[in-house]
């Protein structure tokens, strides 16, 4: 564990434990030459470090690791997702033995989506009305129905320390027209979700949506803000847009979430994606991006991107990365790696995906330091063009 995390552990500027659904910001420090930020988010399972990336657990399980992989990792906090666990095993069965922290044996901070986006994702299997959404289920085709009201039930049933406001999550290549009559809605929805939220031991988060129109994010972030509650997202991103545009409009919209609450960019993004959207002030991240990239053998290291499954590393005795000390690169080569992947053993999915959360966790780590020693603007401009020199020499390698 890193000395930040056991500060916040021993409550230095400020306690590390609060009363159940306090969830708490402390803004620590700010990078003189960017928006980036350094905080502690103070929850009821304890101290978050931010910038942070969050693991996504959206079934109870981070895919391919096991609680005791990611205490070793130290990941701070994860995810869970509201429609795929009320769906399996159901929300009443996780509360009954003792909620979503107790089920799947771990005890630091938890958040879980509102299951908003999964819903509207499914397109021709479900229906948008105002009291919510209906749906088919996509494991047996049973039919459901997610309102804000039931959303927010799920979510404190399952007992996650913060949970997400029902919204709408249009395309992004929405019509204006559609864009305008979807903010209306998800902000009509948010103050059900506040009304429904018990203020017990789980912490509300709005979400402030509006494609990439700069107008309809600054409208839409004051009606949401207006609402106060422990904290803020930016939704409706990294959902086909190009990388640029979204970096853009998050610069934009970052700043209009409040100074003195966490800002949570969702579903995002890449190492490129991190690191930009720090430099406009975002403090939290979550993305099944490592653990995906993991299972179909493409690995994150400080050299570049490693497709593990190529031929070229049947008998290559290295690490994955030279400068990582994570389990795997201490311990196996590229050449067992690649054979694992070869032979389909469910191993190499495990040993992808440590050193996947580990680079990307490692990352945030760095990102940390670099904020609070004012240095963050150089690092992030060096660490921009290094990625991007990487990939142009990986794709000329091909």
């Amino acid at each position: 564990m890193d000395a930040e995390r056991q500060a916040g552990q021993r409550g230095e500027k400020g306690d590390s434990r609060v009363a159940p659904g306090l969830v708490r910001f402390e803004l620590l420090h700010e990078d003189k030459g960017t928006k980036a930020r350094r905080g502690r988010l103070h929850t009821p399972h304890g101290p978050v470090e931010t910038p942070i990336f969050m693991p996504v657990g959206t079934v109870g399980s981070v895919k391919g690791v096991g609680p005791d992989d990611l205490l070793t990792l130290d990941a701070q906090i994860i995810l869970g997702n509201t429609y795929h666990l009320m769906l399996r095993p159901g929300e009443a069965l996780v509360g009954e033995l003792g909620g979503l922290h107790q089920f799947v044996s771990w005890n630091r901070p938890m958040l879980t989506d509102s299951g908003g986006f999964q819903v509207f994702s499914l397109s021709e299997k479900r229906k948008i009305t105002e009291e919510g959404a209906a749906f088919q289920s996509h494991l047996d085709g049973a039919r459901h129905f997610l309102s804000p009201e039931r959303s927010i039930e799920i979510q404190e049933t399952l007992g996650a320390d913060i949970i997400m406001a029902f919204d709408e999550c249009p395309p992004s290549t929405s019509d204006r027209a559609y864009l305008e009559q979807s903010l209306a809605r998800t902000t009509r929805w948010l103050h059900r979700c506040e009304k429904a939220w018990s203020r017990g031991r789980s912490s509300l988060f709005g979400i402030v949506q509006g494609a990439l129109h700069e107008d309809l994010r600054k409208r839409h972030a004051e009606e949401v803000c207006a609402v106060d509650l422990p904290g803020y997202a930016l939704g409706g991103y990294s959902v086909g847009e190009a990388p640029e545009a979204m970096h853009a409009s998050v610069a934009y919209s970052a700043p209009l979430l409040p100074r003195d609450k966490p800002r949570y960019l969702m579903g995002v993004g890449t190492p490129i994606d991190l690191v930009t959207c720090v430099e406009a002030g975002v403090d939290m991240f979550d993305c099944v991006l490592p653990t995906r990239c993991a299972r179909n053998g493409l690995l994150f290291t400080s050299e570049g991107k490693l497709v593990i499954r190529n031929a070229s590393f049947a008998k290559d005795p290295r690490p994955v990365d030279p400068a990582c000390n994570c389990y795997t690169c201490r311990n196996f080569s590229r050449a067992y790696l690649r054979h694992l992947f070869a032979a389909g053993e469910i191993l190499a999915m495990r040993l992808n995906t440590i050193h996947n959360l580990h680079y990307f966790l490692g990352l945030m780590a760095e990102v940390r330091r670099a904020v609070s020693e004012d240095r963050f603007a150089a690092f992030a401009r060096e660490f921009r063009e290094r990625s991007r020199a990487q990939e142009t020499e990986r794709t000329r390698g091909r």
